[in-house]
């Protein structure tokens, strides 16, 4: 009786290379979307707290410019910000937002005065242009009238004299000189003849 060996038996786990998994391809799946993360306000970034969905101060501070946020921290302070932001509606923050921010540099610049020094220096300008102004306009006028004032009195001395006034008749005379006859400007022709016949006689 011949014994089989064993190293020479079909493996029946071994898969045949005509399967049909073998010929699948890899499975591709699609990859996540990237995940957006939302930079926070630049208020939320330096008071270094979570900025929230429905953050009052988000849309007037953006992470871009934290210097705006910074300069008006350093003289009202975050809570007065958020409270006088709260008060007001909507469509107002923005105005008082730069209305913050413009008094919070002024103060910066001027500590005593702050806006006050700089809005008496604009009154004191806008006085002065006044001053100018109604000197410029009180000139127009007293030369207006001056100009009315010679017109009237020229018409006047017109409406009374009818002929020429003696001013006149002497700048015509001055334009037109007195004609002068030739008779008296230059000897007769034969009055020469008669004085110079002699001389002529005498030399003969």
């Amino acid at each position: 009786m011949a014994c089989s060996d064993p190293t020479t038996a079909p493996n029946p786990t071994t898969t045949s290379p005509s399967s049909p998994h073998s010929l699948s391809p890899p499975s591709s799946s699609t990859p996540p979307p990237p995940t957006i993360v939302l930079s926070p306000c630049a208020a939320c970034k330096i008071l270094r707290r979570r900025c929230a969905e429905k953050c009052v101060l988000a849309p007037y501070f953006p992470p871009t410019d934290p210097a705006k946020f910074t300069t008006a921290h350093r003289v009202f302070g975050a809570s007065n910000i958020i409270k006088i932001l709260q008060e007001l509606p909507e469509y107002q923050r923005a105005d008082a937002v730069s209305s913050m921010v413009y008094e919070a540099q002024a103060r910066i610049r001027d500590p005593v005065y702050g806006c006050t020094g700089a809005i008496c220096q604009l009154q004191k300008q806008v006085s002065e242009l006044q001053a100018q102004l109604a000197k410029a306009q009180a000139e127009l006028v007293n030369m207006q009238c001056q100009q009315a004032n010679l017109i009237a009195i020229i018409c006047m001395e017109m409406s009374e004299s009818p002929q020429p006034s003696s001013f006149q008749q002497s700048l015509d005379s001055f334009i037109s000189p007195p004609s002068y006859q030739s008779g008296s400007c230059f000897l007769d022709d034969n009055i020469t003849g008669a004085a110079w016949e002699p001389l002529w006689t005498s030399s003969l």
